[in-house]
């Protein structure tokens, strides 16, 4: 049975260092409507990459799946094992930088080099962050940053998303590959997340309240069922168990520097300004994750989450070791989901008597870790087609959050202009020069006061 939390204090756990690890059923509790929801949009998302290992990699559709599967355990690690309280994810706009970079000429064809490129990559950024974090200064640099860059960063990142899924011929354009069951999907799961309207009659409907209480999955359902009747989705079920311990040794073979080698001095240093460059995407992701926990944070104060950067950058550091020698493809390791954390935030401000503590909702949503998902063919298959409604669905939902607390950091008419500009220059340049445009935006039009920290609200 779950442990009881007294009011205003912190969720318990088992302190490990800086960590905490939360096991499921005695540090949490079960939710359902999370674990349902988190079947759908988590499952398919999760296997997104799988047509990239196999076409990229030269991985087999088993050893694809194994490898996402990998890649999920090691996702849970962030709230399991270290006790952010965050809902993890992939730092997903650093996956076409990679692409293009282990398809480069000097990689392209050769899979060995490619997998030791990712692991050169995930190495490099590891170091980065647990340098960062272990002294220190990743918390620094996130708290000396004033709210007009963070709106910038923020605002740039839904401006990014509205982009990537109106953009033709992009996996998350849904609306271009299936208009029907896409369209209804992601206006049902706006809807039900953000609608204050049907939030407002649930409060006398006790019906609509429970069926608003299983968030994300009405709207997969709603287009699944459409989309089979349409024609735009193709259900092809493979009655079948994954043989994990087969697909496994396989992929160990075939990845890991353990076997293939490691990495070449000119490969972590060719690899290490795209690590740095993600930095900037993860920094963002922190910044984002914070400022939307502390204004969750305004409805629950019987439950206290512990905001701590520096774990924040050690545990993504660590988790993005393990993924570099086990299943090495850089950027599925991040620190937050930015469309999911909104959904099970909202939930969680909604009281106690709705969802004991965040963890709960979000330990059900990653099934508490396991990735029992992967090993049923018939799951897996079952959600493929719905691939691009998830997609689309978590980028119309991050743009949206992002969007909302971006425009609640700044008051100030200058300062807000300053920010829609470093906004622009983040989702349409390259993130160092995003970087470098935001700083001189901010300084030449609001000056260099804003980044003193007594200035900040």
């Amino acid at each position: 049975m779950a442990k009881t939390r007294l009011d205003g204090e912190v969720q318990p756990g088992f302190k490990w260092g800086p960590f905490t690890m939360r096991i499921p059923l005695i540090h949490l509790r079960f939710s359902l409507a999370d674990m349902l929801q988190g079947l759908a949009v988590a499952g398919a998302t999760g296997m997104a990459l799988v047509p990239y290992f196999m076409a990229l990699l030269g991985l087999n559709f088993e050893e694809a799946v194994t490898m996402a599967m990998f890649h999920s355990l090691l996702i849970s690690f962030s709230w399991m094992f270290f006790g952010d309280p965050y809902a993890p994810g992939w730092l997903t706009p650093a996956i076409p930088f990679v692409v293009a970079f282990i398809t480069a000429p000097a990689y392209l064809g050769d899979h060995t080099s490619q997998f030791q490129a990712m692991t050169a990559l995930s190495l490099n950024f590891a170091f980065i962050l647990i340098f960062l974090g272990a002294t220190g200064l990743g918390e620094k640099l996130i708290k000396i940053v004033p709210n007009v860059f963070k709106g910038g960063i923020i605002l740039g990142a839904a401006v990014a998303a509205f982009l990537r899924v109106t953009k033709d011929g992009d996996a998350a354009n849904v609306f271009q590959s299936a208009p029907i069951a896409g369209t209804l999907g992601v206006v049902v799961c706006l809807v039900f997340a953000f609608s204050k309207p049907l939030h407002a009659i649930a409060t006398d409907r006790r019906w609509l309240a429970k069926l608003l209480g299983f968030g994300l999955l009405p709207g997969f359902v709603v287009a699944g069922t459409v989309g089979y009747f349409t024609g735009e989705f193709e259900y092809n079920i493979r009655w079948e168990i994954l043989d994990v311990g087969t697909s496994a040794t396989a992929l160990w073979q075939k990845a890991s520097p353990f076997v293939i080698g490691w990495p070449s001095i000119d490969t972590f240093i060719a690899s290490f300004p795209l690590a740095l460059i993600t930095y900037i995407l993860f920094f963002g992701d922190v910044v984002t994750g914070n400022e939307m926990i502390e204004q969750a944070q305004k409805a629950r104060s019987d439950e206290k989450l512990e905001l701590d950067s520096s774990r924040a950058h050690m545990a993504t550091g660590i988790r993005n070791i393990l993924m570099g020698i086990i299943a090495p493809f850089f950027a599925t390791q991040g620190v937050l989901w930015t469309g999911i954390q909104v959904v099970l935030l909202k939930r969680w401000s909604q009281g106690r008597d709705k969802l004991d503590s965040i963890f709960d909702s979000i330990g059900s949503f990653y099934a508490f870790g396991l990735p029992f998902l992967f090993v049923f063919l018939p799951l897996v298959t079952l959600l493929q087609p719905l691939l691009p409604v998830a997609l689309a669905v978590t980028l119309v939902l991050t743009a949206f959050a992002c969007a909302t607390l971006a425009l609640s950091l700044v008051q100030d008419a200058t300062e807000r202009g300053a920010m829609v500009i470093t906004a622009m220059a983040f989702s349409v340049f390259e993130p160092w020069i995003g970087l470098l445009v935001g700083i001189i935006t901010i300084i030449g039009l609001c000056g260099f006061k804003v980044f003193k920290p007594e200035e900040k609200s």
